[in-house]
This record gives C-alpha cells, structure tokens and sequence, in this order.
C-alpha cells in the first residue's frame, strides 16, 4: 500500500512539474542567431564548440570553423570534419602560441588573416554556423582590435550563429553574448605529470 501511495505521489508531482514545464517553453517563441561564448580556465571550450559543430551537421546545417593559435598540429577534429567538405569548411590558421613563434608582428598578421576568414563566413548565407576558436586568445594579446570584433560580431546577420573559445573573454564580450559558459578547472591531469594526449587534448 506504502508503495502504491508512494507511486501516486510521484506520478502527481511528475504532471505538476511537466505543466509548470509546458508553460515555460509556451512562452519561448524567439528564435535568433546567438552569439556564443566559451571561456574560463578549465578544460572543455573547444571540445563544447565542436559539439555544438556536430549538432549542426545533424541538422544538416552548413558551419565554418577557424582556429585561431592552433594550426601548428594535427588535430581529430579536423580529419573528422575533412571527411564532411559539403558541410563544413575548417580552417586552422594558427601557428602556435606567442612564445613559439617568438615574432609580434607575424603573430598579428596570423591574426588578421584568420579574423578576415571570420569575418567572410560571417557575411556569407551560405553558413549557419561559424566557430572562432581562441579568438579570445588573440584579443587577450591585443593582436586584432576588440572594437572591430564586436562590431562585426554584434552586427552578423540575423539567424547566424557565431560561436567565440579561449581564456580570458574580454568583459565587453561577454556583454555582448547571448550564451555564456566559463568552464571551471577542478582537476587536470597535466598537473599530476600527465602530457597531452590524442584523443583527449587534440
């Protein structure tokens, strides 16, 4: 009898949480192009936006994704997306991080080149989705002007989504997403001794 009240209880508590449920989503009918950010110390920024790549795919959504500071490696994510040209065009155009190149200005020319890739995609219909990975990285560095990217940022066309990683969002930014996620370091192995690893880091 205990487990029959029981059950009743729950099954009554369930229909209550879905109509509160069902009045909330009621009373979600925008749909917009968002601006999205990762940030945040911890691991997970660009392995969150690349999911997001993925879901994409699924829909059958076209998406451009430009790696800003990475490049210099292979990584698994572009030899999955190679093998999908119809729907995403990935472009690594780093050449590593400042202290590997050890040269300013070629740093800011990497820079502008990758933004300008951006900034096409941006304008372009033909992509739903585009993805500047680390961007924040760059910004953090002073290496593209904040005001320019937020200009075209904030200006895309309506319905893009636009999706920006790394460390360090610059506050302006951050005020100007729709989305924002800062992933929290907890635990990482590369503190214990632990390298990069395929499969995990790239």
């Amino acid at each position: 009898m205990q487990a029959v009240d029981e059950e009743a209880r729950h099954a009554d508590k369930m229909r209550k949480k879905q109509a509160a449920r069902d009045k909330i989503m009621a009373s979600k009918t925008q749909e917009k192009g968002l601006l999205i950010v990762h940030t945040g110390k911890g691991k997970g920024k660009t392995s969150a936006a690349m999911g997001m790549v993925v879901r994409a795919i699924g829909h059958g959504m076209r998406v451009g994704v430009v790696q800003f500071v990475k490049g210099a490696m292979t990584t698994g994510e572009k030899t999955v997306f190679d093998a999908f040209p119809d729907h995403v065009e990935f472009k690594p155009m780093g050449e590593g991080f400042t202290w590997n190149t050890q040269d300013r200005a070629r740093d800011v020319a990497t820079a502008r080149a990758a933004w300008d890739e951006v900034t096409r995609m941006i304008a372009d219909p033909a992509y739903a989705m585009v993805l500047a990975d680390e961007l924040n990285i760059v910004l953090r560095y002073e290496y593209l002007p904040l005001d320019e990217v937020l200009a075209v940022l904030t200006a895309r066309p309506e319905g893009k989504h636009v999706i920006v990683t790394g460390r360090n969002a610059p506050d302006a930014l951050i005020e100007a997403a729709d989305l924002v996620t800062e992933m929290a370091q907890v635990k990482h192995p590369f503190r214990s001794g632990v390298k990069a690893q395929a499969g995990i880091e790239f």
